[in-house]
């Protein structure tokens, strides 16, 4: 069936989606009945790669070079115009301030030349739901953000509707994980490159700590295993790539457990208020990761809750969550004004207190 003959059936609105939050330069086009017609990623890796990390000033740069031809790319593999959108979602923050203007701007120039509808998304939200596109999971849910910037536990209760459990009272996983690979020798990305070498590794042979594990709350923290891990290397003379397989593996493994712990305690307080049978979701960058996934999966079944991690490509930042965030704000009859101003900071519970250490619930 044809994309428009599809759309005068299903009466769904047709959304395209700009992701420029970080160093992916995304574009992508979706329907509101969940179906992806286009999801167009410019990865700046290559860009950010001598630096070890991302630069923004860099990343705005490139933000301002591909943009435009990654939107086309999308519009095209959809076999769109402009004129068939209803609607232009764009992250609006949180994220690297240049970055984000880009794509605000370049949303906000589309929304007012079509006479459009435009929403400005929150890039938390869009990960949140992103479950909700892939896989239809029904609100209430348990959510595990885990990226490179984030690292929190949060009740879905609806659209709009978010109630932080527990946040990180220092590093978020992702940037613990890329930390860790430069101390190993590892390049940037350094998660990817560190599961990999984790596969071949003895996570037994180096004792990590495994942080806030049996402590109150549902908080997290990785400084202090980072430490453990510089430590440890700083008493290898000449690490080999055995030792360096060996501590991936135990690093990998210590993230697990507190990761499992954090949630297990998520979890009760989550079923105290919406009871038992609902999902556990866990979205974000880090979530790619399999072995992170498999210990969530088994602690899920054993609590009595189904387990949703999105695709690999809808893990990592994208469009087209943005795109479906979007439409579910468009479908419950919200927009955003064209003055709307782009936010490096964008909590998801703005009345969330900060956490101040181990026991703080949030």
């Amino acid at each position: 069936m044809a994309l428009e003959e599809q759309t005068a059936l299903s009466g769904t609105p047709i959304v395209l989606g700009i992701e420029t939050s970080c160093d992916e330069t995304a574009a992508a086009i979706v329907d509101g009945a969940g179906v992806v017609h286009a999801n167009v990623v410019f990865s700046q890796i290559e860009d950010h790669a001598p630096f070890g990390g991302v630069v923004p000033e860099i990343a705005a740069r490139a933000h301002l070079d591909h943009l435009q031809p990654v939107i086309a790319h999308a519009l095209d593999e959809a076999s769109l115009g402009f004129n068939d959108l209803d609607a232009v979602a764009a992250t609006g923050g949180p994220g690297l301030i240049g970055g984000v203007l880009v794509g605000t701007m370049t949303a906000k120039a589309i929304a007012m030349a079509r006479g459009i509808p435009y929403l400005a998304v929150n890039h938390l939200e869009a990960h949140a739901l992103t479950a909700r596109l892939t896989d239809k999971v029904a609100f209430p849910y348990l959510l595990l953000l885990v990226s490179g910037g984030h690292c929190q536990l949060i009740a879905v209760e609806g659209l709009g509707r978010y109630r932080r459990l527990g946040t990180t009272i220092d590093d978020a996983v992702g940037e613990a994980f890329d930390k860790t690979a430069k101390l190993l020798g590892m390049g940037y990305p350094g998660g990817p490159a560190l599961e990999k070498a984790a596969t071949t590794g003895h996570p037994e042979r180096f004792d990590l700590p495994r942080p806030m594990v049996g402590k109150p709350g549902c908080d997290f923290s990785f400084s202090g295993l980072k430490t453990a891990v510089r430590q440890k290397v700083e008493a290898l003379d000449a690490p080999t790539e055995q030792d360096i397989a060996d501590i991936a593996a135990a690093f990998q493994e210590a993230v697990a457990g507190s990761l499992v712990n954090r949630c297990r305690n998520a979890i009760r307080a989550f079923s105290e208020e919406h009871g038992t049978g609902h999902a556990l979701v866990v979205a974000g960058g880090v979530a790619a990761n399999q072995r992170l996934r498999l210990a969530l999966s088994e602690l899920a079944e054993k609590s009595g809750m189904s387990f949703t991690a999105p695709p690999i490509a809808l893990c990592t930042d994208n469009a087209a969550m943005v795109a479906w965030a979007g439409v579910e704000r468009l479908q419950a009859g919200e927009s955003d004004p064209l003055s709307f101003a782009p936010r490096p900071r964008w909590p998801l519970d703005p009345g969330a207190p900060k956490a101040i250490g181990a026991g703080v619930k949030a």
